[in-house]
This record gives C-alpha cells, structure tokens and sequence, in this order.
C-alpha cells in the first residue's frame, strides 16, 4: 500500500502537533501524606489534609486556579512568584511560608534556578486540592475583603 505525499504530510503535522501541545504545565509534584480530620473547625465539618512537594523549572508559568480551603506554603530552594488573578504579585524565597486560599492565582519561577517547595492543603472533604479555571482563563475573584468592593471595586470580580 503506498501513501501518497499529502497523508504523509499530514501525518507528519499531527505528530508534531501532538509532541509540542503536551507541554503545558510540568510542576513536579511528590504526595507525601493523606489524613481525613472527621471534624475540622476551619471547615465546619469533615476535611481532607494533603502534604506534598511541587517544584518548578526555571521560567515556568502554572495554570490559573484556586484552591477550596487554605494552603499553606514554605519554600526551600528558590523564588516562588504568585500572581494574584486580580493584579498584583508576591515573591518568596528560602524560609519563607505563604497561604493561598479561594483567591484565583498561579504561580511563576521568574528565576534562573529550581523552586521547591512543601505544602499543606486543607480542603472539605471529597474536594480537589487544586480547582483549575476552564481554558487557562484569568480570573479575578472572590474578594478578600469589604473594601475591595467599595467605590465599584466589585465591577472587576468574575
């Protein structure tokens, strides 16, 4: 059977095609622990706790999310940058912990050398630890507080 240029052309296209879509978030992450708390003040009910490590390359840029419950962060190899979805970055360095909540966000490695990173996720039971935004969109929201929503400043939350 001969394949004639153009479905070999095409062939050709869909595999590279398929090798550079694949790249879209490589965080490297390592679940260290589980537990279920049967009851848990900080969500009025059962919750799940998850710790693990994530590590990102130089350059890399994560997805667009929020998180159902608290996370609490603490760095131990170089910068972590978060962007919040509203405007506004952070950056950590070594020793230093953050929390990240419902608030829309993603974080960056604008430095030259590996992040790492431990982190504790504290969610209602049955939920993700990690909701990503549909398409990768930015997103802002939900508000932080009563004053980010005065003089019309609800307008930019979506």
């Amino acid at each position: 059977m001969r394949i004639n240029t153009h479905t070999r052309r095409l062939v050709l296209g869909l595999v590279v095609l398929a090798l550079f879509s694949v790249v879209a978030y490589g965080a490297v992450t390592n679940i260290l622990a589980v537990g279920t708390i049967p009851y848990s003040d900080l969500m009025n009910g059962p919750a799940s706790v998850t710790v693990r490590t994530i590590s990102f390359a130089p350059g890399e840029v994560g997805a667009w999310h929020h998180h159902p419950g608290p996370l609490f962060n603490v760095v131990t190899r170089g910068t972590v940058t978060v962007e919040d979805g509203c405007g506004g970055e952070q950056s950590y360095t070594v020793g230093q912990a953050f929390e990240e909540g419902g608030r829309v966000h993603r974080p960056k490695n604008l430095g030259t050398e590996a992040t790492f990173a431990y982190q504790t996720f504290v969610v209602p039971f049955g939920e993700p630890t990690t909701n990503n935004i549909p398409g990768n969109e930015r997103r802002c929201g939900p508000a932080r507080n009563v004053d980010e929503c005065k003089d019309d400043g609800w307008r930019k939350f979506d």
